[in-house]
């Protein structure tokens, strides 16, 4: 268990082999798509949510939006569950999406995201959005900036 005063990142005991990825504060916008559940197998770390309503657009599908900030928090999840990021102060520097397929609502999505390099101060990783049944509904790539050491 990580014990840190924002979020909870432990083993999860409904999810054998998955770890919980939760921010304290449920005003903050990652409660938004929480709980994920993180994963590492190889050199791919698996980033899941579910899609409830709230994240719906008016086709009742998920929203690009709600998808994006998936996106975002998985690259988060994905380089802490990795080992190269510690909780906090990292940003997005870049982030570039391709929708491919619509995503359905109350079915898991999962970000499936592989770290290309690292250097002192970035991570270069690459990711694909899956949903089983489906297939690929988005692929993405971004950058992450570490936080300075102060």
């Amino acid at each position: 268990m990580t014990d840190h005063p924002l979020f909870v990142y432990e083993d999860d005991p409904d999810m054998l082999g998955w770890k919980r990825w939760q921010f304290r504060d449920p005003t903050r916008f990652n409660a938004f798509i929480e709980p994920l559940h993180v994963r590492v197998e190889g050199e791919i770390a698996r980033v899941r949510m579910v899609p409830g309503h709230q994240h719906s657009n008016m086709r009742d599908a998920v929203h690009g939006g709600a998808l994006l900030g998936f996106m975002d928090v998985a690259l988060f999840a994905a380089a802490r569950a990795f080992g190269c990021l510690s909780a906090g102060g990292a940003v997005t520097v870049d982030l570039s999406a391709q929708f491919i397929g619509a995503a359905r609502i109350g079915v898991p999505i999962e970000a499936r995201l592989e770290l290309l390099r690292e250097t002192g101060r970035l991570l270069f990783l690459r990711g694909l959005i899956v949903q089983e049944g489906e297939p690929t509904i988005a692929s993405f790539g971004a950058t992450v900036r570490k936080s300075s050491a102060k």
